[in-house]
């Protein structure tokens, strides 16, 4: 069976990381989507696949819980592969005890999710053993030029710049919610808010804003809030000033 028969069920709540899922494995892969593990349930009890990509994190049913009703109620045999932004080695440990095949870290690099998935549909494939390689420059950048080029090989420029400036959309729309947390000192929400924005930044390469929304995130979670205003504004302009790189480049391109 060739690639182009193949399906592909992606799991996950967020819609742009589907967008990019979809546009990296859609060009060899016939693909289906469900928002959250109850949609993936429902959908595997009435159609085969033959690999699912589960996120970890979701609302109305996680991926953990959705892997044990499919254990328990056998909707399947074919390899399920967890992606989660717990990444160390103790929570790849957990999720490869609780039934899932294999393991992908987010951000995720479109050539370990391609590899991982040709190794899982064709074992007799050689794959590359690293796949558990995290965004550590030192260096901000706006845009990483390596994932860039990487997602071209994949599908049109035009559609890869609709996922940038749907990502920055997504930023926009998820600062103007942190600014309503900041206001109301909700810093559960402010956490929740920037742990997607880095997770969409790291795995398109927005490197500037994601090492920024890291750092954010992190002072979040050790209670740090006296420049969390700072912090947003500061976000804020990054976003922007990647906003403004898309369309400059965009311009470049088009003359």
């Amino acid at each position: 069976m060739d690639g182009q028969t193949k399906k592909i069920l992606i799991v996950d709540d967020n819609l742009l990381n589907r967008k990019v899922f979809e546009h990296i494995v859609g060009q060899l892969y016939e693909i289906r989507s469900a928002e959250d593990g109850q949609q993936a349930v429902d959908m595997l009890r009435e159609e085969q696949v033959d690999l699912v990509l589960m996120d970890i994190q979701m609302p109305v049913m996680d991926g953990i819980t959705a892997l044990g009703i499919v254990q328990k109620e056998q909707l399947t045999e074919c390899p399920i592969i967890a992606v989660s932004a717990f990444a160390d080695e103790s929570d790849k440990a957990y999720f490869l005890s609780t039934g899932f095949h294999d393991f992908i870290p987010k951000p995720i690099k479109p050539k370990v999710l391609l590899e991982c998935i040709a190794f899982h549909l064709a074992p007799a494939e050689e794959v590359i053993q690293n796949r558990e390689a995290h965004l550590s420059s030192a260096h901000a950048v706006v845009l990483d030029e390596k994932v860039w080029q990487q997602l071209l090989k994949y599908n049109s420029e035009e559609n890869i710049r609709m996922v940038y400036f749907d990502f920055v959309d997504e930023c926009e729309r998820l600062l103007a919610d942190i600014e309503q947390a900041v206001a109301r000192e909700d810093f559960l929400i402010i956490g929740e808010k920037l742990h997607i924005i880095k997770g969409n930044s790291g795995t398109l390469g927005a490197t500037d804003i994601f090492i920024f929304a890291k750092d954010f995130e992190n002072s979040i979670k050790k209670g740090i809030f006296d420049k969390v205003s700072a912090q947003t504004n500061r976000l804020k302009e990054k976003v922007e000033h990647f906003k403004q790189h898309l369309t400059s480049t965009q311009n470049q391109a088009s003359t």
